[in-house]
């Protein structure tokens, strides 16, 4: 009777690249694959690169046809088309979730963190469409949502399809989400060190050099693509920045602190909006948001869609007190019912135009009380981005090196490591917040927090550390067939049982000391019998299987969950046959994370 799972040890029967292919697989399961990964970081980067480029043509093309003038002239529109706008998006985006998401609601960056910390990276071509379109309708019907947050997920999800199409180790899909994440800050902005840095700090939260190396080559990649699309523009118009003397930085200070106020506001806003909504259903959110914003549009349309020019037009002075004081305040409650209720667009945008306002109202009111100190308006408006940026997001490396880039200007880091720094300390310590995305996350009952062994364990696939010196064999077997099987000098027998399924592991010394004893005590006169591997005395584990793709750490919670000390590791390379690769014990596990 032939078993009832087919499995096979040798790898004698594949084509040449299928053993290639899993040659590579195999490799990139150790936590030290560097060239191998920084080729998928390159190639990823590419084709991040691409899809951020589609996105924004759809969106600008789309609302080139919509709004007269540049292609976000919201202005140019009555009172009425402003309140509609974003209610037709909303049931656009009702529509398109309500047949095609089957049960997907939240997108952006804290969709990449949820799949990181309970899946491995693994993102869906469903999530890709949902969120290439249903963040292109919003943009373009003027909901107060940004596009890094879509483009960070589009390039974290292209980068994930790539690895599970190729059927890599899950420690390198994750690897391969950083780099699309990265790849997508950076196409956003043509500033590619600054996504570098908040793919690590943000969506990876380590810094390794294994990971550090792909995510360099998967941004500047990328941003070639978008400056071979659109052109080396940045994305605001920054005209020279004048950095204030010494005897302003007590005002950089203070333009901290009102920072970090506001990004605690903001983040209190939006988790309180998230989470006193989750009763509603889903379209009802969107619907409500869709209301919300049309009544904000219609008295203020410089709270709709991105507001890229709003900011260039604030960095470079040309904003009125009052003006500037009112889009901060609109801005604020728009982007509140935009993201707090669902619309599955960014908050980075948002968070760079409250800045830019806050910083722009602070830098006019010392013009106006102290008007011997001439200060730059622009100056506070560039620091108040930074800030509110680093605060909200709990990222402040990554918004000081966006300022940088933005900026090319070295002078500007000092100031805005106080500003930064200080909006941070008082947003996560004083006021006690987490970054948005986190925030949004637990508002809805997930904790995406990892400890350093989790961390560790994430980086390692099972096929790094798995013992290949296995041979395979039934329950029952006759003395010279051990025989030839210790001639191969295993480690480990993998033992199947009457039904044909592999549950028992035995270290192959146990076997050699049984037959040991069993020549000496066995009469030559004696017929042989057969020996029954699971009767004799011996130390045997129970074993399961766990799929080579698996990191440590999924290998750890499946020992725990099944209540076993080892595990088989197996793949399906031919339809129907599960090959198996090797073995691994709950020592080996734990013996990655303590000396690795």
């Amino acid at each position: 009777m032939p078993p009832t799972k087919k499995i096979k040890l040798d790898l004698q029967n594949y084509s040449w690249s299928g053993r290639q292919l899993n040659n590579l697989r195999l490799h990139l399961s150790r936590p030290d694959a560097l060239i191998q990964l920084s080729i998928l970081g390159l190639f990823t980067g590419l084709i991040t690169g691409a899809v951020i480029v589609l996105f924004r043509i759809l969106v600008e093309e789309a609302q080139s046809g919509l709004l007269t003038g540049n292609s976000e002239n919201f202005e140019a529109l009555s009172s009425e088309a402003r309140f509609v706008y974003p209610v037709i998006g909303s049931i656009i985006i009702a529509l398109l979730f309500h047949f095609f998401s089957k049960g997907i609601h939240v997108l952006g960056v804290a969709r990449v963190m949820e799949r990181m910390a309970f899946h491995q990276g693994y993102l869906t071509l469903r999530g890709f469409f949902l969120q290439f379109f249903g963040a292109a309708v919003a943009i373009v019907s003027g909901h107060s949502v940004g596009r890094e947050g879509p483009n960070v997920f589009l390039g974290a999800a292209s980068s994930s399809i790539v690895g599970q199409f190729l059927g890599l180790p899950n420690n390198s899909i994750r690897t391969l989400v950083g780099c699309g994440t990265a790849g997508g800050i950076a196409a956003s902005f043509d500033t590619p060190l600054a996504g570098v840095i908040f793919a690590l700090e943000v969506v990876m939260m380590e810094y390794t050099l294994v990971s550090f190396m792909p995510i360099i080559l998967a941004a500047g990649s990328a941003t070639s693509v978008s400056i071979f699309a659109f052109g080396n523009h940045p994305a605001f118009i920054i005209p020279e920045i004048h950095q204030g003397a010494l005897i302003e930085l007590p005002l950089v200070i203070i333009l901290g602190l009102l920072a970090g106020v506001l990004s605690a506001f903001f983040i209190e806003l939006l988790k309180t909006v998230a989470y006193r909504s989750r009763k509603l259903s889903f379209s009802s959110k969107l619907l409500l948001s869709g209301v919300i914003v049309g009544f904000i549009a219609a008295i203020e349309p410089g709270v709709m869609g991105i507001g890229y020019d709003t900011v260039s037009q604030t960095l470079a002075g040309g904003m009125l007190l009052k003006a500037l004081f009112i889009l901060l305040i609109f801005k604020l409650f728009a982007t509140v019912a935009s993201v707090g209720l669902g619309i599955p667009g960014g908050v980075i945008g948002p968070a760079l135009f409250l800045g830019a306002c806050l910083g722009g109202v602070f830098g006019l009111l010392i013009r106006l009380v102290f008007p011997e100190l001439q200060v730059d308006t622009g100056f506070y408006s560039l620091l108040g981005m930074g800030a509110v940026m680093g605060a909200s997001l709990q990222a402040p490396l990554a918004a000081l090196t966006a300022m940088m880039e933005l900026t090319h200007s070295p002078q500007i880091i000092m100031p805005g490591m106080i500003a930064i720094v200080t909006a941070n300390l008082t947003a996560s310590e004083f006021f006690r917040k987490k970054s948005l995305f986190i925030s949004m996350l637990e508002a809805n009952d997930v904790n995406v927090y990892a400890n350093p062994i989790t961390q560790t364990l994430r980086r390692i696939g099972v096929g790094s550390v798995m013992s290949k010196a296995l041979v395979q064999v039934a329950q029952q077997v006759k003395p010279e067939k051990i025989k030839q099987l210790l001639s191969e000098s295993p480690e480990w027998l993998l033992i199947a049982d009457e039904e044909h399924q592999y549950n028992q592991l035995m270290p192959a010394i146990e076997l050699v000391r049984y037959m040991e004893q069993f020549i000496e005590q066995q009469d030559e006169s004696e017929e042989q019998e057969l020996i029954d591997l699971l009767e004799i005395p011996a130390r045997r584990l129970s074993v399961v299987p766990i799929h080579l793709q698996a990191t440590l750490e999924e290998a750890l919670t499946e020992l725990d969950r099944q209540n076993v000390n080892a595990l088989y590791v197996e793949r399906m390379n031919t339809p129907g046959i599960m090959h198996i690769y090797g073995v691994l014990t709950r020592e080996q596990v734990e013996s990655a994370y303590q000396f690795k």
